[in-house]
Formats: structure tokens, C-alpha cells, sequence
């Protein structure tokens, strides 16, 4: 290849801070081989889905094992009354949404195997010092701790899981990734149950040992995972020289030269104005709202429906069981039929059947009312990780993704504030309040899920009639990201 196609291919490539790597220059000569390529996404699915989807599985579980807690006698050890439960529900959401962004930044220029292992240990410590806790104030104090470490795990994962997939490879990986959390309610209940028989060992309740246990878990797991979790794509010693050119090379053919890596004034401005963030923390912090109320309520929900507290546990777990698989399901379909709105639309009208059951309970028999709860969380997470993997999928540049997801999440999460709220103790069993809520925000992220559609298709038919190409003769044409004029967005 003569130097200047190879000149030409270099524009296309992640150069950090515009300086050209010797692996930059290899990837611009390089030939991508089919076989070479499948061998590889092997290798990467290999070694980065199942680490992380395991450590955001117990990630979830520290954070709304509190539920399970709640029916196993913690509410009446730590003598709660009136709203303290709910208080100390939201309180994880006031450190963590505040802390996301920041975190994100942070890990940009850290390696992520320290970063994430070493804030999982953090929380985990805190995880067991809940179930030591002998007063609500102690538990609220806990739970601000928890927000604060865990509030850079969730968009650090999903950052990396972007930098080493292209666009319509990601959803697929991304669900498999966010089974995680849909499993961790199973597991939940699952753990509950056992650990409920060791209510009274060592002077210490039922519920204490839920949150000890899982704790010391987290502890255990997130100090072997340092070894094991991949850092950046450029930096990562499980792949080759040759493995590492070929995945930057596939990278930038993905997205051209939509690249974003330097964060000046310029860069900031086009990221913190740009409307698709905006857009899309509407969309996540209305679908979000049914994915925390489910996780913080279903087992209380199950057990007003007349079951015991461990006979409520084990009926969690089919409801999200059948939901890891319907998500399975749709991410497939989604990479395959490279579309995405369609599939969070279907979502949002699979849990809206759920919620107008349980608006109507009254005339419902017990085994619809449970029926219709596997609906709201099927539902739910059908749309959630696939509006998140979306929004991804539209970001272009190391800064833009990093931020991008940060925002989308942790100002989002203003949905699991609301969800902490939203069913109230005086309203059960009915919580009219709680279901008529979660499912007005589900429909105002449908809302926003249609403004990204048709704002995405109508910037792309400007981009094809060369409306944009005036940002290509600025002074800083090479770090647009996907501002740049020749990238397209995806829906």
C-alpha cells in the first residue's frame, strides 16, 4: 500500500491526543482477514463479557438486595415507621448520580482493571457494614457510601464493552452484559431464601446475613478480578500486536473519522449542548423507574399477595428468569435486524399490559396480578438496555462516549430516585400511586424514544445533502466526533 491510501486510512484511527502510534501506522496498512477477525471478537467475547456481566450481576445485587432485606425482618430490627425505608432507598441515588460523570472522566486515564476492581471492593466493605448497622441513620449513611463507589462501575463497563465492539455488534454483547442485573434478581431471591434459615446465628437477623454474605462475596470477587478484567483496547495484554492492530483497524472503518479524543473548550461545548444526551437521559430515567421498582419492590409486592416471606423470595425468581431470556431474545434480533426503536416501543407496550392490571387489581385474581408482574419486568428490560446500547451507538470519540454515558445514566437515575418514592407504605396493596407513576414515565421515555428517532433521520438526510460538511474546514475538523459530516446515526 502505497503512503499516501496509507496517510489517508490513518485519519480513521484512534490516535490519543492526535499523535500517530507505530500501532496506528501498522493498522492503517493492515488488511483485515474475515478469519482473522471472527478468531478475534472470539477471543474478546471471551475474556471481557463474563467478567463483567458477573461483576455487575453482584454490582446489582449489593444494590437492591435491600428489598429481599425489607421482608426478612429489617424494617422492624432497625424499628423503621412511616417513609425511612424509602429514605434509605434514594439516599444510594443522591452520591451516585452526583458522582457519575466525574467518575467517567476519572476512568478515561486510568487502567480499568485497577479502577473497577478497587471501587468494587469499596462498596462491598459497605455492602457488610449494612447488615451490621443497628439504626435507620446508619443504614441511610451506608447507602450514600454505596452510591458514591458504585456510581462508576455501571457506565465504566458500559464505556469499555463500546470501545472494543463495533456499532451492530454491541447490543448483543451489551444485553448479554446486562443480563447482570436481571439475574441478580433470581439470584436474590435465591440467596434470600437459603440465608433466611440463618436468621438468629450470632445474635444477628435473618436480613443482616443477606447483606454480610453478599458482601463478603463482592470483597472476594472484585480483589481476583484485577487479573482478569481487560483494560483499553490499545493497552490490553491478553491480545497480540496483531490482534490489537486488527481491532483498532475494524474500529475506525466502523466509524470513519468520527473521532473525539482531545477534551478542550471546543470538544466540551459540542458535547454538553449536544441534544441527543439530553434526549436520552428522558429515555432512560423513565424506563429506569420500572427497572428499580421492580428490583426494590417485587419481593414486597409478591408477599402482599398473600405468601410468606420465603415463599415470595423463591416467586422472584421465574419473573426474572423469563425476562433474561425475552432479553436474549431482542438483542439478537436487534444486532441482526440492526434496528433499535422499534424493539424499546414493544417493550414499553409489554409492561404498560402489566400496569393496567395491576391499576385494575382489584377485579384481577391473585394468579393475574402475579402474571402481570412478569409483564412490567419483561417489559421494562426489553427496552432498557437496548434504548442504552441506542444511545451508544450515536457517540462517536473516547471523551463523547465516556461523558455520554455517564450523563445518560447518572442523571437518569433520577427514575430510581422517583422508584424509591413511589409506593408508598400507607398505599399497599393497591399502590395506585406507584404503578399509575412508573407507568406514566414509561410512556414520557416512549416520548423520548420517538424525538431520537426522528432527530437522527432528519440530521442523517442533512448530512446526505452535504449540510454539515462546512464543520470539515474548522480548526478542529479532526476531533468532531459525530458531529463529523460523515458519520451516520443509527435507530
Amino acid at each position: 500500500m502505497d503512503s499516501h491510501i496509507a496517510d489517508e486510512k490513518l485519519k480513521q484511527l484512534h490516535v490519543e491526543d492526535s499523535t500517530v502510534t507505530a500501532n496506528d501506522r501498522k493498522a492503517a496498512d493492515f488488511d483485515i482477514d474475515p478469519v482473522a477477525e471472527k478468531k478475534l471478537l472470539r477471543k474478546i467475547d471471551l475474556r471481557l463479557v463474563p467478567v463483567l456481566w458477573f461483576l455487575y450481576m453482584l454490582a446489582f445485587l449489593d444494590r437492591t438486595n435491600i428489598g429481599n432485606a425489607k421482608i426478612q425482618g429489617m424494617t422492624e430490627d432497625l424499628h423503621m415507621t412511616g417513609d425511612d425505608y424509602n429514605i434509605a432507598l434514594f439516599s444510594f441515588f443522591i452520591t451516585y448520580i452526583l458522582f457519575e460523570v466525574p467518575s467517567n472522566i476519572i476512568i478515561k486515564r486510568v487502567r480499568p482493571s485497577l479502577y473497577l476492581s478497587g471501587i468494587m471492593v469499596c462498596w462491598g466493605i459497605a455492602t457488610i457494614g449494612q447488615g451490621l448497622v443497628t439504626n435507620v441513620g446508619g443504614l441511610i449513611g451506608l447507602r450514600l457510601v454505596i452510591g458514591f463507589f458504585e456510581a462508576g462501575f455501571f457506565p465504566g463497563c458500559l464505556y469499555l464493552l463500546a470501545m472494543y465492539y463495533k456499532r451492530y455488534e454491541l447490543q448483543w454483547r451489551f444485553n448479554l452484559f446486562f443480563s447482570g442485573a436481571i439475574l441478580a434478581g433470581s439470584f436474590s431471591g435465591l440467596l434470600a431464601y437459603g440465608i433466611a434459615n440463618m436468621d438468629g446465628v450470632r445474635g444477628y437477623g435473618g436480613w443482616s446475613w443477606i447483606f454480610i454474605i453478599e458482601g463478603m462475596l463482592t470483597v472476594v470477587c472484585a480483589l481476583g478480578s484485577w487479573w482478569i478484567i481487560p483494560d483499553w483496547p490499545e493497552t490490553a495484554t491478553f491480545l497480540t500486536d496483531e490482534e490489537r492492530t486488527l481491532l483498532i483497524a475494524r474500529l475506525s472503518a466502523d466509524v470513519g473519522d468520527a473521532k473525539l479524543n482531545r477534551l478542550d473548550k471546543a470538544a466540551t461545548k459540542r458535547i454538553f449542548s449536544d441534544w441527543k444526551i439530553w434526549c436520552s437521559i428522558i429515555m432512560y430515567g423513565g424506563v429506569v423507574c420500572t427497572g428499580y421498582s421492580t428490583s426494590f419492590f417485587v419481593p414486597t409486592i409478591i408477599k402482599e399477595l398473600g405468601y410468606t416471606a420465603k415463599a415470595a423470595q423463591v416467586r422472584s425468581i421465574p419473573i426474572f428468569l423469563v425476562a433474561t431470556i425475552v432479553t436474549f431474545g431482542v438483542a439478537w434480533l436487534s444486532d441482526r435486524l440492526r434496528h433499535r426503536y422499534a424493539f424499546c416501543m414493544i417493550g414499553i407496550c409489554i409492561a404498560t399490559i402489566g400496569y393496567v392490571v395491576l391499576l385494575c387489581q382489584e377485579s384481577v385474581s391473585i394468579q393475574g396480578r402475579y402474571g402481570a408482574i412478569f409483564l412490567i419486568v419483561t417489559g421494562g428490560y426489553t427496552c432498557q438496555p437496548v434504548a442504552i446500547a441506542w444511545v451508544q451507538n450515536n457517540m462517536a470519540g473516547h471523551y463523547k462516549r465516556s461523558i455520554s454515558s455517564a450523563m445518560m445514566i447518572g442523571f437518569g437515575n433520577i427514575g430510581g430516585i422517583i422508584a424509591s418514592n413511589i409506593f408508598i407504605t400507607s398505599q399497599a396493596p393497591r399502590y395506585p400511586v406507584g404503578y399509575g407513576t412508573a407507568l406514566g414515565l414509561l410512556w414520557l421515555c416512549a416520548l423520548a424514544c420517538t424525538v431520537f428517532v426522528l432527530g437522527v433521520r432528519r440530521e442523517n438526510k442533512k448530512r446526505d445533502r452535504g449540510e454539515r460538511d462546512h464543520l470539515l474546514e474548522g480548526p478542529d475538523s479532526d476531533n468532531l466526533g459525530d458531529a463529523n459530516p460523515r458519520f451516520r446515526f443509527t435507530y
